[in-house]
């Protein structure tokens, strides 16, 4: 019966592997030792279109061939990866998302030290209106442990407020000299 040796009236024979979306795209035979089934297989045609269209079916065939088996699929990977960005921006390609992913990571950067200042600034503002720095005088001297706990608490917030009264005295005495 003809029925067994053919699958689906499509004129195939049954285990036949269907042909790599290479194969395909460029419309002849896939052998068993084809080098772009294994990584072009044919449930996702657009890898192998956008890489064809980009880089052509020779060069990527070329460049396979070279290459070491445990390389070929991590290069596939990158050339899909530069195909696509190439099509969408054919001048910059990758350069281009690259590019505006570090200028994006430049305005979060920026944006960071932005807020970084202001808790800096928040603390200087909340140590500066504590009973502790208000007026010694009227405090009694606290325990030595109670001590120890809150000068390296607030060791840093100790540095800016000397950097911020030295700083003004300096800024004072520039202007004060000027006029």
């Amino acid at each position: 019966m003809k029925e067994s040796s053919t699958s689906g009236g499509a004129g195939r024979k049954q285990g036949a592997a269907s042909p790599c979306a290479a194969c395909k795209l460029l419309r002849r035979r896939c052998s068993q030792d084809c080098v772009f089934a294994p990584y072009f297989p044919a449930d996702e045609p657009h890898k192998f279109a956008s890489v064809h269209k980009v880089f052509g079916a020779s060069n990527v065939n070329k460049m396979l061939q070279e290459l070491p088996e445990h390389h070929r699929g991590d290069a596939v990977s990158s050339m899909v990866y530069e195909a696509n960005a190439r099509i969408r921006d054919p001048v910059y390609g990758c350069v281009g998302a690259i590019s505006s992913l570090q200028q994006q990571i430049d305005v979060l950067q920026a944006q960071l030290a932005v807020s970084q200042a202001e808790v800096v600034h928040m603390r200087m503002r909340q140590f500066s209106s504590s009973p502790i720095n208000q007026s010694p005088e009227n405090i009694s001297p606290p325990s030595r442990h109670h001590q120890s706990q809150t000068s390296t608490r607030s060791l840093f917030a100790m540095d800016m407020v000397v950097d911020q009264t030295n700083m003004g005295m300096v800024g004072e005495s520039l202007w004060s000299s000027c006029n």
